[in-house]
């Protein structure tokens, strides 16, 4: 079966190697060409743009940094609707974004005869390395079950949450969730090293009691060693991914005092120059570890 993948970044990349491990044969597309020649040397067939993905394939993934990408890559001017598409179409977007721009994308692609899934994914680039992914689907049943095979080399669990808009939404509690977790845990290890505990081995310590969780184990001991590289994920889509759950909060009146602690103390990364929003997610306990500075990275308690 022939799938197209577009979008090739720390998440894309490992996704569209699943596939080719599946046997799939895969037509990509990406911006940056030294990760599409990668994955061509893999066996992927390349693509010249956007629309040559979709003329050539009736499963195409997406996976893109945010709405803006995904609308420029579905919409603009060499897009997969830039010209008219033969036959049907079935689109997983597994980026992150707005619910409401989701709901823009799947009725406007449907006035192109394509069905559009927004199918954000959890799990981190080790889930996506061995197809342990699982995903959020907002759209119609019909659609969900036709990108079946785009989704099984990819995850263990696909959750149709609803409509168009669904997948996204859930993806944004999701994230509200890692986003403070993470910094606790940044915020936890500093604490341990100056009380004198050897951060080396906490992780393995907490696992499997009421503390434990996936970032704890991916993220934990990077932060203890220092050790940054490779990229599991960049601190910028984090601050991102807080920008949508405070939209959403607002836009509903929910009343979400963690998450605007989170989003201050992510925005402190701009301050610091030891980090930058490029970055590791592992750097987050940068914050937490500049003790010398007169004034402390976190929000006065006063």
């Amino acid at each position: 079966m022939k799938v197209g993948f577009i979008g090739l970044g720390d998440m894309g990349l490992p996704m569209a190697r699943r596939l080719l491990a599946a046997g799939l044969e895969v037509i990509a597309w990406n911006r940056s060409i030294d990760k599409l020649d990668a994955l061509v040397a893999d066996g992927a067939r390349r693509a010249a743009s956007p629309a040559e993905v979709a003329a050539r394939a009736d499963l195409i993934g997406l996976c893109l940094t945010s709405d803006q990408a995904v609308e420029e890559v579905a919409w603009g001017s060499q897009g997969i609707f830039s010209a008219a598409l033969v036959g049907r179409k079935w689109i997983a977007d597994f980026s992150t974004g707005s619910p409401a721009a989701a709901v823009s994308f799947a009725t406007r692609a449907e006035g192109r005869g394509a069905s559009w899934v927004d199918a954000p994914v959890s799990g981190g680039v080790p889930a996506a390395a061995t197809g342990k992914l699982i995903v959020f689907a907002g759209g119609e049943s019909e659609a969900v079950e036709a990108l079946q095979p785009l989704f099984r080399p990819l995850s263990v669990r696909v959750s149709h949450l609803g409509p168009a808009g669904a997948g996204q939404t859930t993806k944004i509690c999701n994230q509200m969730i890692v986003a403070c977790n993470l910094l606790v845990i940044a915020e936890t290890f500093a604490m341990a090293r100056k009380a004198g505990v050897d951060v080396a081995g906490l992780a393995a310590a907490l696992e499997g009691g009421f503390a434990d969780s996936s970032p704890l184990q991916i993220f934990g001991p990077r932060m203890a060693e220092h050790r940054f590289e490779p990229r599991l994920g960049a601190i910028a889509l984090m601050i991102k991914d807080v920008g949508l759950a405070t939209a959403l909060s607002g836009a509903c009146g929910a009343q979400t005092p963690s998450l605007a602690l989170a989003r201050e103390l992510y925005g402190r990364v701009r301050d610091q120059a030891a980090i930058n929003e490029s970055a590791d997610i592992s750097c987050l306990i940068g914050l937490f570890e500049s003790l010398s500075s007169r004034t402390p990275p976190w929000p006065s308690s006063s």
